[in-house]
């Protein structure tokens, strides 16, 4: 592919960053992030509600992301027979419908219940958001797009906190009104997306004979070992435990922790915005790798910071190896997947990052069992040096 001018990149992106398409894509990948980083502010107040032991909250987490490492093999497959709108719809439905009700339960076991039918309507979103953008964008648009929705998607995850934060300050279960949203924005890709949905019909055993076949591809599995590890270090240190250590350690309010929370989330959006112009300097590779390093020197800092203001460091530069990494992610994985089994290889990656979102709060939490919430920020270290070593091995080919 040749280089485009700098005018003429600059005018493709205007009209790529205009395209309804890819407005209608940015909305459902908002909604992907709304069911955990709205809500997260309010776990310390939660806990004091309702009477939860710090050792259990993070089950809030793990049963929201659960269904996505079960349902992401099934989600791949009807994506690429049935089209992607059948699938996107009813689980925007379903998203709202549960998410809404979970703030009228005053019980911590219906609670888990409902985020666990809440996080059924969420195992395809984000998903789907990365396949249309495959199915509808090629070469440097692809890689723009992936960008982009990346740093809209941390836009959404820089604001939830400071609304959830904002909402829990007047009671626990107010940031749990929220999905509610995602219903209009189901009738709006039900109406408005215009994507050519797949035409060919695929059988399960075609799909686990693909979905092997991909297992098989070293590099392809480097993807999703890294998909999964990002979301152990975000959803396990980040989003479960960097709250506490806030609340208990500097004595914040939940306003504050979201403010936090939302810092990572500002850098990620002003990195993963400019991922088109990173990919013609650095290879996805070499960005993946770099983001973590990234991880491991954000989460070294966290233990020793001596006042509240000195965190903004630390999660500063976790926001930028996320901003680097995950987009390059998606975007190798879609130039990788054969196009008629887009949805299948991406699905296989949505199970792997949900893996990651389940066994994250668990991993730190027995960390945090064994030493203290210092030493779920240790075991993050090491975690990302393994993870280093491993997506180096698989991406030296």
């Amino acid at each position: 592919m040749q280089p485009m001018d700098t005018d003429t990149l600059r005018y493709s992106n205007r009209k790529l960053y205009k395209d309804r398409n890819l407005l209608i894509i940015f909305t459902v990948s908002l909604i992907a992030i709304l069911g955990v980083a709205s809500v997260t502010p309010t776990f310390p107040r939660l806990r004091t509600a309702l009477n939860v032991p710090v050792e259990r909250i993070g089950l809030l987490v793990t049963v929201f992301t659960f269904p996505t490492v079960i349902l992401g093999p099934i989600i791949g497959i009807l994506a690429d027979r049935l089209g992607r709108k059948k699938i996107l719809v009813p689980s925007l439905i379903l998203f709202g419908i549960a998410g809404f009700a979970c703030a009228f339960v005053r019980d911590f076991n219906l609670l888990l219940l409902l985020r666990f039918l809440q996080g059924i309507g969420a195992a395809s979103l984000l998903s789907l958001s990365v396949t249309l953008i495959g199915d509808l964008y090629v070469g440097d648009r692809r890689t723009t797009a992936m960008g982009y929705n990346a740093s809209v998607s941390s836009i959404g995850t820089a604001i939830y906190p400071t609304i959830g934060g904002a909402l829990a300050t007047m009671g626990w279960y107010f940031p749990f009104m929220l999905p509610i949203v995602a219903i209009p924005v189901g009738l709006l890709v039900l109406f408005a997306l215009k994507n050519p949905e797949p035409q060919g019909q695929r059988n399960l055993k075609v799909y686990l004979q693909n979905a092997v076949k991909a297992l098989k591809n070293r590099q392809l599995f480097g993807l999703f070992i890294a998909s999964a590890a990002n979301f152990v270090l975000l959803y396990g240190a980040y989003v479960t435990y960097l709250p506490s250590l806030i609340a208990d350690r500097f004595d914040a309010e939940p306003f504050t922790i979201g403010l936090f929370l939302s810092s990572i989330s500002v850098a990620i959006a002003f990195t993963s915005s400019q991922l088109g112009n990173l990919a013609r300097r650095f290879s996805e590779t070499i960005l993946i790798r770099a983001s973590f390093v990234f991880y491991a020197v954000a989460l070294l800092i966290v233990p020793f910071v001596p006042n509240l203001w000195f965190l903004l460091i630390p999660t500063t530069l976790f926001g930028i190896g996320l901003g680097i990494g995950f987009p390059s992610i998606q975007t190798l994985l879609a130039a990788l997947a054969p196009k008629e089994y887009l949805a299948t290889v991406i699905s296989v990656n949505g199970t792997f990052f949900g893996l990651g979102q389940t066994l994250g709060p668990l991993l730190m939490g027995i960390a945090y069992g064994i030493g203290g919430i210092n030493s779920v920020f240790f075991a993050g270290i090491g975690f990302a040096i393994a993870t280093l070593i491993v997506f180096r091995y698989c991406t030296c080919l």
